[in-house]
């Protein structure tokens, strides 16, 4: 399948199963373990919650920590016991969503766009952000050039935004894929092997990109260079499908909850970059300058024909996820991917 490049604002971020895990509130090991709970409670806005509401979530610099970080899932769901899941990568929370593991999931664009692909019943109803510098090809100083990785070993996350990222520079650059070695690497593995001198780069997003420049890496190039010359990326919010359909004003609830950590990243930056500092262990100069890479946006914004549009008027989120897919399909990463339609029909307007 060929990709017709489309010069939208969007391209790709992503990860099995969540290996640490932390909760809002206490919780037992039985409830813990509890595949999905269905007795209702009352949320802040008086509507039907469940008991428990799991959130998928991945260490970057975005709202959705923000939102962790600041506790406002508390007074957002006051009767609800929030559990928060961490994944290394969105392959992970795309299993995770696929098991029930899981209710709302943090996705790269690309990892949506392979889940979507896959048949996972899940919903997008979030743009988080738009990913710039928070996502960068960190190389060995030895590496001068786009010509210079090949014979190399270059780390990337899998079905990640990186990944598309990667993939589209080495198209770009005229560099075939098999005239380097591309490994699957999660980012506290690839950093571990970085460390080890085991490979020459690796494409991946904040906190690791920071800790391999601190190591003596470079930067080769961003995702927001790959922005410009059309194979942009973005992450977005999606709830399991399933779960969606139980819980509308859940969802209602969750962007605004997402809205408000947005308004105080931009009106209380110092207070925000503090919590985001704590969440991603990291100092709070660190916090703000990762946080500062990626383009935030509230569910108002979101409504511009840029980016999710309106039910009456899509905007060009599905035809973004439609190329990310096709281009995947012809680096031969995926076996096949669905037409415009499939997601469109995958995007809620809340």
């Amino acid at each position: 399948m060929s990709l017709k490049r489309r010069h939208v604002l969007f391209g790709l971020v992503g990860l099995s199963l969540p290996w640490v895990a932390s909760s809002c509130t206490s919780q037992s090991p039985e409830a813990s373990s509890t595949p999905e709970s269905t007795t209702a409670a009352s949320s802040a806005s008086g509507t039907a919650a469940p008991q428990k509401i799991r959130v998928g979530y991945q260490v970057y610099a975005g709202s959705e920590l923000l939102a962790k970080g600041l506790g406002l899932a508390k007074e957002a769901f006051p009767n609800s016991e929030v559990e928060y899941l961490r994944f290394d990568a969105g392959r992970d929370v795309n299993t995770g969503l696929a098991a029930k593991g899981i209710d709302f999931g943090v996705l790269g664009s690309t990892a949506a766009a392979v889940g979507i692909s896959s048949g996972i019943p899940y919903d997008i109803f979030y743009l988080y952000d738009l990913i710039g510098e928070a996502e960068s090809l960190v190389v060995r100083d030895t590496i001068k050039t786009a010509a210079d990785l090949r014979g190399k070993k270059i780390a990337v996350p899998s079905s990640s935004t990186c990944h598309y990222s990667l993939l589209s520079y080495l198209k770009l650059e005229g560099i075939g894929q098999n005239e380097l070695t591309v490994l699957d690497l999660v980012p506290p593995d690839m950093l571990a092997a970085w460390q080890r001198g085991d490979i020459d780069g690796g494409y991946v997003w904040e906190p690791t990109l920071s800790k391999l420049q601190q190591d003596g890496g470079t930067i080769l190039t961003t995702s927001k260079d790959l922005a410009e010359r059309g194979y942009a990326t973005f992450t977005v919010a999606v709830a399991r499908s399933e779960f969606a359909q139980q819980y509308p004003d859940v969802l209602k609830q969750y962007v605004a909850m997402l809205d408000q950590a947005v308004q105080t990243y931009r009106d209380q930056p110092d207070e925000a970059v503090n919590a985001l500092a704590s969440e991603l262990g990291v100092t709070s100069e660190e916090a703000a300058i990762q946080a500062q890479q990626s383009i935030w946006l509230t569910s108002s914004e979101q409504k511009d024909a840029k980016y999710f549009g309106t039910s009456d008027k899509p905007g060009a989120t599905a035809k973004a996820l439609e190329d990310t897919a096709a281009f995947m399909v012809e680096q031969k990463a995926i076996p096949s991917a669905p037409d415009q339609d499939a997601y469109q029909k995958r995007i809620l307007y809340i």
